[in-house]
């Protein structure tokens, strides 16, 4: 093996004159960087907070310009390595926390990647971003440790504080830095394309990145985050994933049927159900109804057993949520589908859901009312205008465009709905309709999401199960619980 003092020198010349210039600043600055760290602390916490609200513990982290290793120390990596261009910040992390993997490489130069062993669930880059010379070319380089799951997760810095952070070197409350390169949102996603990676979620925090006896940490938890004034805030965050399709995958499917008073509707969903995927089978959760709903559904299991494997379960609880999780736990397959047991959702359609998932195309697909034309009184004016505006405001929470909170058909594999149901303790038990506990979830696990289009019929059978009014006033509660645990962190 090559003498740590030779690799130095032979990296030191692969570098250009501004890498060479950077790395000479970073090692001469190395002990300092405690002292500036407690001068800045409630910025680097928040930091810290928040890239761990993006980050599990317990996941196999990557983690490119690590310096010290202080950060992929706080995630609680269950394997953690960190790769930095400086001997001496690498020598530091090791001393810091030997408990972690660490390597010098310039990640710029062909191969650097190449010594790592395995692949990563997160790839994190913190500011280290602005350093380089080469961004797509070093994000395509990535894709070597990269797996399908893979999240690549970027922090840096609005190139609207720019002067900001200039004047606080001169006035000595920040260290001073070379010159770096400020990218916008839109410069991110550009680079993130080229290097064949998709962007997920885009959130900025830190309006006032000082405490100011508390001020500061109000602000920048429930004022910043919102319309508007985010576009101001110090620090961009970006979730990506890599761009790879898998098209010749065959996933299997559970259909989760939940019903309460839907006797009439129960063998007219096996019906019409198509056959696709690997295999499926069909899970009838029944609600405590009065009409005979339970009984329906072992009398269809039994008529339909040559043709379709079916599962009949009585609900322990109460509300489509307890009634979700009840048939999910049961489930068997690959992918996980709910149908409700109106069918104004045609089962026809359930195909297109499919496909999203076992294409890579989506991770979490919900279904969308409000696309096609709706047959006459399958919505009511009021539901619709109240949809169009809890839309708008899931939108902005979750960073993704959903057009449909509401619409209760919905698919995603079941490993990931494993990985949220072991982390449900974030949000806790709070959904009684079980369609926010799945968006939510989705949301801060950064699955892809994306909507498919339906075409929403009127009830033929029973009657619905929501109140305006009732169902509404908690919606608006989800809306308030949604943004302390998404956006006031």
């Amino acid at each position: 093996m090559m003498p740590q003092s030779d690799k130095s020198s032979t990296q030191d010349e692969l570098l250009s004159n501004r890498k060479r210039e950077l790395l000479q600043h970073v090692e001469s600055t190395a002990d300092a960087q405690e002292d500036w760290r407690k001068l800045n602390s409630a910025y680097y916490e928040s930091d810290r907070s928040f890239v761990r609200f993006l980050i599990p513990s317990g996941q196999r982290v990557l983690e490119v310009g690590c310096g010290r290793g202080d950060l992929l120390s706080a995630l609680e990596p269950s394997h953690g390595v960190g790769i930095d261009f400086s001997p001496t910040m690498i020598a530091k992390a090791r001393e810091r926390h030997p408990h972690l993997t660490f390597v010098c490489e310039d990640v710029e130069q062909p191969g650097a990647f190449e010594k790592l062993e395995g692949t990563f669930d997160y790839i994190l880059i913190a500011d280290t971003i602005g350093m380089l010379e080469d961004i797509d070319g070093t994000l395509r380089a990535l894709h070597r440790v990269c797996s399908l799951s893979t999240r690549l997760v970027i922090a840096y810095y609005s190139p609207l504080w720019e002067p900001i952070l200039k004047l606080g070197e001169l006035v000595r409350l920040k260290s001073r830095q070379p010159d770096i390169n400020y990218l916008s949102g839109a410069d991110f996603i550009n680079m993130m394309d080229l290097a064949d990676f998709e962007v997920l979620k885009l959130e900025r925090k830190q309006l006032l990145p000082r405490s100011l006896l508390g001020v500061g940490t109000f602000v920048n938890r429930f004022v910043a985050p919102l319309p508007g004034i985010r576009a101001l805030c110090l620090r961009t965050y970006v979730v990506g994933r890599p761009i790879k399709r898998n098209s010749d995958q065959s996933l299997s499917a559970s259909v989760l049927i939940p019903c309460r008073n839907e006797r009439g509707n129960v063998e007219n969903a096996v019906r019409r159900i198509p056959k696709f995927g690997l295999r499926q089978e069909l899970i009838f959760v029944e609600g405590n109804s009065t009409d005979g709903t339970y009984e329906e559904c072992l009398r269809v299991k039994d008529a339909y057993k040559d043709q379709w494997d079916i599962k009949v379960l009585k609900q322990d609880g109460k509300g489509k949520g307890d009634a979700v999780r009840k048939g999910f736990a049961a489930a068997s397959c690959d992918v996980l589908m709910i149908l409700d047991a109106d069918l104004t959702m045609p089962p026809e359609d359930l195909p297109k859901y499919h496909f999203a998932i076992e294409s890579g195309k989506a991770e979490f697909v919900n279904g969308t009312r409000l696309v096609y034309p709706m047959e006459d009184e399958a919505m009511r004016p009021l539901n619709l205008m109240a949809n169009r505006l809890f839309a708008w405001l899931f939108t902005f929470l979750v960073n993704t465009r959903l057009t449909d909170t509401l619409c209760g058909t919905k698919a995603l594999l079941r490993s990931d709905y494993e990985e949220l149901a072991r982390n449900r303790a974030y949000f806790g038990e709070f959904d009684p309709f079980g369609d926010f506990d799945l968006i939510f979830g989705a949301a801060k696990h950064n699955l892809k999401i994306i909507e498919v289009p339906i075409k929403y019929r009127a009830r033929t059978f029973g009657e619905t199960q929501i109140s305006r009014f009732r169902d509404g006033w908690l919606l608006f509660k989800m809306v308030w619980f949604a943004y302390r645990k998404l956006k006031a962190i």
